[in-house]
Order: structure tokens, then sequence, then C-alpha cells
């Protein structure tokens, strides 16, 4: 893979990781919920499931996926689905970032790996993102080293992008103002989910 192909790839990788959506929404919660550790685990757990859409691209599952409506479609709804769960529990706040904020009860770095590695998972746009996207670098790398970059590269940048996030976001300017906010940003971030699982099978 030449230089300047990569940059290609590392460009698409910057605005996909930059776009907002639920995965900014996630990364908050959990700053919020349990400080900067937490943010960053969950940045780095929800690269990690960016990084399995790049080696499912790069194997060739991606399209095949594609061309098995019944396999795709079970996958999308039941990663609508869990999106969706997500969305109510935190439009609820049963046990959700405000509570635990206002009982001084810090969320868990185990919970914030879950989140971040489900909502990158279980989210076919991603898939679907890869697969539209990442077929000009899969054809042009045929080298051990140029595959590897097809998938570290959006998961380094994913990774690094949403650690950026927790870090600026855990700042000690900045938190308590977003602490006094959590009950919002449960809302918001509940209604991200649940809009997002609704347009996954309205789109089906």
């Amino acid at each position: 893979m030449s230089l300047s192909t990569w940059l290609g790839l590392l460009a698409i990788c910057c605005l996909g990781a930059m776009s907002p959506g639920p995965s900014l929404a996630m990364v908050v919660r959990h700053t919020l919920g349990g400080g900067r550790v937490n943010g960053i685990v969950c940045a780095w757990a929800h690269s990690l499931g960016i990084g399995v859409y790049a080696l499912v691209t790069l194997m060739g599952l991606a399209v095949l996926l594609k061309h098995s409506p019944l396999v795709f479609n079970g996958i999308a709804i039941i990663g609508a689905l869990y999106l969706a769960y997500m969305g109510v529990q935190a439009l609820r706040s049963k046990g959700g970032m405000s509570q635990k904020l206002a009982a001084g009860e810090p969320t868990s770095a185990i919970a914030a790996a879950r989140d971040g590695i489900a909502i990158s998972l279980f989210n076919p746009k991603i898939l679907l993102f890869f697969l539209a996207l990442f077929s000009q670098f899969v054809l042009v790398a045929d080298e051990l080293w140029g595959k590897s970059l097809i998938v570290l590269t959006p998961l380094v940048v994913d990774g690094l992008w949403y650690t950026l996030v927790a870090l600026l976001l855990s700042h000690k300017a900045i938190l308590p103002k977003l602490r006094q906010k959590a009950g919002l940003i449960d809302k918001l971030s509940g209604i991200v989910l649940i809009l997002l699982a609704i347009r996954v099978l309205v789109t089906l």
C-alpha cells in the first residue's frame, strides 16, 4: 500500500470517527459516570469493535453478509433491539448516570467496556460503512503490511479520537459543569440510541 493510498484511508477513518452519534454519547456518559479512566476504557473497547468490522471487511465476510439477506437482517435486528434497550434504560435513568452521580456511585470500567464494544458491534451501519468505502483499499492491500494497516488504522484512529474526547470532557474545568447536566445527557443519549435503532429497522 502506497503512502498516498494510506493517507486516503486515514482521512476516511478520521471523518468516520469524528461524526457525532451514539458512540460519542456513550463515551460522554461513561466519562461523566466514572471519570477519565472509564471514558478511555469505553473509547478503546469501541475501537476494538471497529477493528473487528475492519477485519471482517478485509476477509470478505462483509460481502458474504451483504449477499445473504437473512443473515444480515438477523444481525441488524438483534443489534437494533439491543440499541433500543440501552436507549430505554438511559431514558428511564434507572441506575443511569444521573442517579449514580447523585449517589456518589461511580460506574465500573467493565460496564464502560461492555457498552463501548456493544455500541460498535451492534451498529450494522458501521459494517455498511466499511463495505462501501473500504473495498478500494482491500483490493490494493496485497501484502501482510497493507492488510494490517487496513485493520489497525481505523482501530487506532477511533481509539485516539474518543480518548481525546474523554480527556477533554474529564478536565477539572469542564467535568463539574457536565455533571450538573447528567440527567439531560442521559435523556439525549437515550433518544439518539432509540432513533438509531428505529433507523436500522426501517432501512432493512
